[in-house]
């Protein structure tokens, strides 16, 4: 059994598990990274921990700052898990289209939620309207800290670890990497990875259909997580060879899979990932390596 020091020290290091029922007949090997077993139960732990303790490495925060961040869900549990093991002060901007389960945990971690209720009136989004409230809270709150998510670079560093873990565990044999997009630090960090490394594998980014990421007209999206209202400051257009855009009920049909077919239970982004995989079976060329 792995001895650590922390709850910080879980994370990461997930297990990479082979799909063997998903597809049939399966041509090609399949594999799955299990980030739902990260400590507070999502990718986002590796952002929320490499943010924070880089932010303390850095001096820019101490134990009497306020964290202030703006997220619809998986980021500020990460933060809440991270900020009570670190005994700083956190508040989560969220809105009305976060989970109250996501939201309850925030709380019973110890943090302070901000809701927003409505949309910005000139995207229509929350995003930007919780950006909005960030920024306000900024101004009213001393010694205050924004780890802002969507421009810190140690969000796609934290990933740089994502793809070596499953490249080692690969031999580097990683065809294809399927990426869900929000804040598009896993796909930021994922590619860079890869061209550090040289590696000849290619990534296909997963957006929400009304995410703006890729260019697709905004609208209404009802899965947390998955797809943006704006277009990320870590986006960058090389990052993937190609893009798939998935429905909020495709989203929804992916998880029933998963769970049907794996007993996997995962979120919506994964999902969506599914879903993507389960529409490029046909053009995949037998015998390659594909990983989530």
């Amino acid at each position: 059994m792995l001895k650590t020091n922390s709850i910080l020290d879980v994370v990461g290091n997930t297990p990479l598990v082979k799909l063997n029922k998903f597809l049939k007949p399966a041509r090609f090997d399949l594999y799955a990274k299990l980030e739902l077993l990260n400590p507070g139960g999502s990718i986002k732990d590796r952002t929320a921990t490499k943010m924070l303790l880089e932010a303390l490495k850095q001096g820019q925060i101490n134990q009497q700052t306020t964290i202030i961040e703006s997220s619809s869900g998986n980021l500020a549990i990460g933060l809440a898990q991270a900020c009570a093991y670190l005994n700083l002060k956190l508040i989560c901007v969220m809105d009305i289209n976060s989970t109250l389960t996501n939201r309850r945990l925030v709380e019973i971690y110890g943090a302070t939620i901000d809701l927003v209720i409505e949309a910005d009136p000139y995207s229509g989004g929350f995003l930007q309207a919780r950006v909005n409230r960030v920024n306000q809270l900024l101004d009213l709150v001393s010694n205050s800290f924004n780890c802002n998510q969507y421009a810190n670079v140690n969000n796609p560093k934290a990933h740089h670890q994502t793809m070596a873990e499953i490249a080692n565990e690969l031999s580097n044999k990683v065809d294809y990497l399927f990426v869900a997009t929000s804040t598009c630090g896993t796909l930021r960090g994922c590619a860079e990875y890869i061209a550090q490394e040289g590696l000849n594998t290619k990534i296909i980014a997963v957006d929400a259909q009304g995410s703006v990421i890729f260019g697709d007209k905004p609208k209404k999206r009802l899965i947390p997580g998955h797809g943006a209202g704006i277009v990320p400051e870590l986006f960058q257009p090389n990052l993937s060879s190609s893009h798939i855009l998935v429905s909020d009920l495709d989203c929804i049909l992916g998880c029933y899979q998963l769970l049907e077919r794996e007993a996997i239970f995962a979120g919506g982004s994964s999902g969506a990932i599914a879903s993507a995989i389960l529409r490029y079976e046909e053009v995949i060329p037998s015998g390659s390596t594909y990983t989530f």
